[in-house]
């Protein structure tokens, strides 16, 4: 049975913590790499890392070729779509509108849960849900909501919206009990797979942007260390971590956790980007924060 303890948060939150550091690395490098190229280059590293720990997946006997599809779908959401997605969106986004945006997760997390796994989500859940949703509006419309009726909406903020989805998908495949959930398979030989298969995925859009004469990157003493912590941190560690936290909390509580993202973000950016956040943006992030307080209410009681 899924709960939220100690080491399940502190799993959840060194993961969103990286996640956060990920969008500052990813908007510090636009310029420096190109999108695609920048998520082609982080797998392929990544990937480099794992081998030596889960090289089991090629035998002819693993049991990775019995769920080839799966993990197939695994990589596609979690490691190639969602992350050519988060740095298409920094070209045009900032650091803190995409990780808010993002906080609208829980909502696609009800939405998946109701459709595909026959996980009804309660009133008070949708009453959080809308609460949390008026918060992305906010970022959505740069703190001017009457705008909804002529804004043009930034083409960042549809790549991180789709993103957020494809993620929620990819939690509830993760967090699904079955032969291919994180808790059956060793931890190397589960990530390496998704990681391999991701890393294939983004070749096949990195080809798209070396045809189009777009792909292009730049490797000095700041793009560099940066492309190494993305590899590593956001990559390696945090999706170990995320994985691990879904386990213990289930896809729907875990996803409440992706609602710290945009307050890690506004603090790095803060230190590091000189980018502060606006008072648009702590309005957004407190609506989201309520949103998640009466989404969990119901299961926080039912818990204690």
């Amino acid at each position: 049975m899924s709960q939220l303890t100690l080491r399940t948060t502190t799993y959840l939150l060194i993961a969103t913590a990286l996640w956060a550091g990920n969008a500052i690395a990813g908007r510090a490098l636009v310029g420096s790499v190109s999108p695609i190229t920048l998520s082609a280059v982080r797998w392929g590293l990544a990937a480099l890392i794992l081998l030596p720990f889960g090289w089991q997946i090629f035998k002819p006997g693993s049991e990775l070729w019995q769920y080839k599809g799966r993990f197939l779908l695994l990589s596609l959401f979690g490691v190639g779509s969602y992350n050519v997605l988060l740095y298409l969106a920094l070209q045009t986004s900032t650091a803190i509108n995409v990780t808010l945006i993002g906080a609208s997760m829980p909502m696609w997390m009800l939405f998946i849960g109701a459709i595909f796994y026959q996980t009804r989500p309660t009133p008070l859940q949708m009453v959080g849900v809308l609460v949390s949703l008026s918060g992305v509006i906010i970022v959505l419309t740069r703190g001017e909501p009457t705008s909804l009726l002529n804004m043009q909406i930034m083409m960042g903020d549809l790549f991180i919206m789709l993103a957020t989805i494809l993620w929620a998908l990819y939690s509830w495949m993760i967090g699904r009990p079955g032969s291919s959930s994180e808790r059956q398979w060793p931890w190397a030989q589960f990530l390496l797979a998704q990681v391999m298969i991701g890393f294939l995925w983004t070749m096949v859009f990195e080809g798209a942007e070396i045809a189009s004469g777009n792909a292009f990157i730049v490797v000095d003493e700041l793009t560099a260390p940066l492309i190494i912590f993305v590899a590593i941190g956001p990559s390696l560690i945090a999706y170990r971590c995320w994985g691990l936290g879904v386990a213990g909390a289930g896809p729907t509580v875990a996803a409440f956790f992706a609602n710290l993202i945009p307050l890690f973000t506004a603090v790095f950016s803060a230190a590091i980007l000189g980018d502060p956040p606006r008072v648009f943006h702590g309005l957004a992030f407190i609506l989201i924060a309520v949103g998640i307080l009466v989404s969990s209410s119901k299961r926080l009681s039912a818990s204690s």
